[in-house]
């Protein structure tokens, strides 16, 4: 058993910073990297492109990534663990092999994690008496079983772990959780069993700190964030883990940023609903628990967690398609850019009511006034404000009211209050709706499968 390992968070989400992943690899020592890739509406994204070329379906930018870091990651025997294969990490695994030839890289071995995709399974598991109720509403998935975009099944570390026990130098996986990608490592190196869960909800805080990037190290920070240094070259976290379950969150000195309890503090209440019961498939992990110690600069210690036994569902992550939307934007300018903008809102819904268009949402947004706050925005000195953007968006199940909401943008330019500019790039184009829909499965139903590739 290993005294103590580095993980490194080299991506928070697929678009992250390109330069991240290599930095993390070349300025200082690390044993993993883990990049997350994935947000809910990512896997409808890759399913569609899936079913355009069977051999996409995964973050493209992996394969051009890995001819950087690879022939490192081989030399330092630094472990890389991604989610980045999205609903094809077979294909991604071929296009890495594709790399590693090219880059000269021999005897990879590489683990894929299969088995969470169900869409083509739907109707299988309904018929086990898993009826894929909507979480939040309760709603049956009979509703919009036929327009499914994808259905994904959230796994958690251990399939993870079978991979790196079957030495894999890289595991890339399906939906994974983005907390798995770091408890993984951890349960493998210091040998963690599926019932310690005091110290599995320590590595699942562990991954949450890790899973946004550089949002724990000084990125969107709300506290005194014009004293974080050097940005523009900011520095991933680091997670040094011990076998006890705690671990300290650090960075590399050459780079940006800052580790302190106040920016991991902001990061561990990010995305988190009950603070004492943190679910996922591994554990529940109880974030009251946490403590933390400023040890020295840039380095803060996480320790006295406490979790509870995992449940016996996994969550399903689907996609459906849910109508068509269109947005258009007009800039108004001082004098009384606000009154202007407002009475341009009011004359195009008009419009659209005279036209008997059918929308399921109308919605009205006044940028550099209300666009962030809503109805809390406070009242604003016209005479004070430089301009104010108009941006106006429809939502229907009907394609022609959406194409032809489109078409009403640029009249108001002519036909509507005077001051107006910003009308760029045509008529507003009706975009597909993707909607999300939550649902839970008993694990028994669903199996993970590890896959392992060498070269």
């Amino acid at each position: 058993m290993k005294e103590k390992i580095r993980i490194a968070s080299g991506q928070g989400f697929w678009g992250d910073l390109i330069d991240a992943p290599y930095q993390q690899v070349t300025e200082g020592e690390i044993d993993y990297l883990v990049m997350d890739y994935l947000a809910e509406v990512t896997m409808s994204i890759l399913q569609k492109q899936k079913n355009k070329n069977p051999k996409l379906g995964y973050a493209k930018d992996i394969p051009e990534l890995m001819e950087r870091i690879l022939p490192i990651c081989k030399e330092k025997n630094i472990k890389v663990i991604t989610n980045g294969g999205g609903v094809n990490p077979e294909a991604c695994a071929e296009a890495v092999f594709e790399i590693a030839k090219k880059s000269g890289v021999e005897k990879l071995k590489i683990a894929v994690v299969l088995g969470d995709d169900i869409k083509d399974k739907i109707d299988e598991i309904i018929s086990n008496g898993c009826l894929l109720n909507n979480m939040e509403t309760d709603e049956s998935i009979e509703k919009i079983k036929n327009k499914l975009l994808s259905a994904n099944v959230y796994f958690g570390a251990f399939p993870i772990v079978e991979a790196l026990k079957n030495g894999a130098d890289l595991v890339i996986t399906g939906r994974t959780t983005d907390t798995g990608l770091t408890l993984a490592p951890m349960i493998y190196e210091f040998g963690w069993n599926e019932n310690d869960f005091d110290l599995l909800s320590a590595g699942t805080i562990a991954g949450h700190i890790l899973e946004c990037g550089g949002q724990a190290s000084g990125g969107n920070f709300l506290g005194d964030w014009q004293s974080i240094e050097n940005l523009e070259n900011i520095g991933f976290p680091i997670v040094e883990a011990f076998p006890n379950g705690e671990f300290i969150v650090t960075k590399h000195n050459s780079l940006g940023g800052k580790v302190s309890i106040e920016t991991v503090s902001e990061q561990l209440v990010y995305e988190i609903g009950d603070p004492k019961k943190y679910i996922t498939p591994d554990c529940i992990a109880d974030f009251t628990s946490i403590k933390l110690e400023e040890i020295s600069e840039n380095r803060v210690k996480v320790f006295g967690i406490k979790g509870l036994t995992a449940t016996n569902t996994y969550k399903v992550s689907c996609s459906y398609s849910d109508g068509f939307s269109a947005v258009g934007t007009l800039t108004y300018s001082w004098p009384q850019a606000l009154t202007k903008a407002k009475a341009a809102d009011k004359i195009i819904r008009a419009r659209l009511e005279k036209l008997k268009l059918s929308f399921d949402e109308i919605r009205t947004e006044f940028v550099g006034y209300n666009s962030c706050h809503g109805p809390l925005s406070t009242e604003i000195d016209e005479d004070k404000i430089n301009e104010v953007v108009l941006r106006i968006a429809v939502r229907s199940k009907d394609y022609n009211s959406v194409e032809r909401f489109g078409k009403e943008i640029a009249p108001l330019i002519l036909t509507g209050p005077p001051s107006v500019t910003g009308f760029a790039g045509g008529r507003p184009k009706p975009s597909e709706v993707i909607a999300y829909w939550p649902a839970l499965i008993p694990k028994k139903l669903v199996k993970p499968i590890v896959k392992i590739i060498e070269m």
